[in-house]
C-alpha cells in the first residue's frame, strides 16, 4: 500500500513523497516527474504497474513543487541534493531511476554524480539542447535572460510578494480528459493544454516555473562517463525535440537500449499501456 510521507532537508524545505512498499525495503524504482508537473503524474504508474510486487515505488514532488512548496533556488544541483538526502532517509542505498523530459535530465545528472546510488535509468523523452525544437528551442535561445529574471523573482518571493494560492494539478484526472479528447478528435492530442505557460503557471510558483524551463533547456553531464544501464524511451514525434538528434546523441551513454513510442511528446499520457511494459520488462532484465 502506499503511504504519503514527508522529509525535511537540511535547509529546511518539507519535501512530499509516496512510497509503496511492503515490509522490509526491497529493489526500489524512484519515479521523477518532468517541466511543471509534480508526483501526480506517475498515479495511473503506481496503481496499473506490476513492478509493486516486488519492488518499492518511491514518487516525489520536487523542490518547488506540487506539496514540495518552495520559492527559493532550485536546479540540477539543488534537485540532486534533495534526491539523495531522500533516498537516505527512505533507506534505499540504490535505485532504478525513471524520469520523464526535466526528470530525465536529473535522473542523468544523479547517475553522473552519484554512480554507485544507481543501479538503471529509464529516461522517458530527455531533452537534449542540441534537439530542441518548437517552443523549447525558442526558450533556449532566452535562456540567459530567463536565468537573469530568476534571482528577481526569488528576492520578491522571499519579501512575501508572491501568489498566497496555487491551483492544484492532477495530472491522472486530465490525462484522463485528454484521452477522452483524442478519442472525440479521433486521435489528436490536445496539446495546447499540455504546452501551455498560463495553466501551468495556475499551479507553480513563477519562479520556480522559470528555473524549470532554465534547467530543462540547459546542459547534461558528459554521457560517457554514466556506467548505468539505460533504457531511453523517445516519442516519435517532435513537439519539444528532435528524435533524430535525440537518439544519435543519447547513444553516447555506454550501455543505452532505445526504444520509440508513436507519441508526441507525452508519452505518459499517450501512450501508458507501452510505457509500463516497457518499464516493467527493463526492470525484469536489470533483475536477472
Amino acid at each position: 500500500m502506499e503511504a504519503a510521507r514527508t522529509f525535511t532537508t537540511d535547509d529546511g524545505v518539507r519535501i512530499a513523497y509516496r512510497l509503496t512498499r511492503q515490509g522490509a525495503p526491497r529493489r526500489t524504482v524512484v519515479l521523477i516527474h518532468g517541466l511543471a508537473s509534480n508526483l501526480t503524474r506517475w498515479s495511473e504508474f503506481v496503481a496499473t504497474t506490476r513492478l509493486a510486487e516486488s519492488w518499492d515505488l518511491l514518487r516525489l514532488d520536487l523542490r518547488g513543487h506540487g506539496a514540495s512548496l518552495y520559492r527559493g533556488h532550485v536546479g540540477m544541483q539543488v534537485w540532486c541534493d534533495d534526491l539523495a538526502a531522500l533516498l537516505e532517509a527512505a533507506d534505499v542505498p540504490q535505485a532504478v531511476l525513471v524520469g520523464h523530459c526535466l526528470g530525465a535530465n536529473l535522473a542523468l545528472w544523479f547517475a553522473h554524480r552519484a554512480p554507485e546510488r544507481v543501479a538503471g535509468l529509464v529516461l522517458i523523452e530527455p531533452m537534449f539542447r542540441q534537439a530542441l525544437a518548437g517552443t523549447l528551442a525558442k526558450v533556449a535561445a532566452w535562456r540567459p535572460l530567463c536565468a537573469a529574471l530568476v534571482p528577481l523573482l526569488t528576492a520578491l518571493a522571499a519579501l512575501g510578494l508572491h501568489r498566497r494560492r496555487l491551483a492544484q494539478l492532477d495530472l491522472a484526472e486530465l490525462d484522463r480528459a485528454a484521452r477522452a479528447a483524442m478519442a472525440a478528435a479521433g486521435g489528436a492530442f490536445p496539446q495546447a493544454r499540455y504546452a501551455a505557460p498560463l495553466e501551468d503557471l495556475r499551479s507553480l510558483p513563477t519562479g520556480i516555473y522559470l528555473q524549470d524551463l532554465v534547467a530543462v533547456t540547459g546542459p547534461l553531464p558528459e554521457l560517457a562517463a554514466i556506467p548505468a544501464p539505460t533504457l531511453a524511451l523517445l516519442s516519435a514525434g517532435g513537439t519539444f525535440s528532435d528524435p533524430e538528434i535525440t537518439a544519435s546523441l543519447i547513444k553516447a551513454l555506454p550501455a543505452c537500449r532505445i526504444e520509440r513510442i508513436a507519441a508526441q511528446h507525452w508519452i505518459p499520457t499517450e501512450q501508458p499501456l507501452a510505457m509500463r511494459a516497457a518499464i516493467e520488462g527493463w526492470c525484469a532484465r536489470l533483475s536477472h
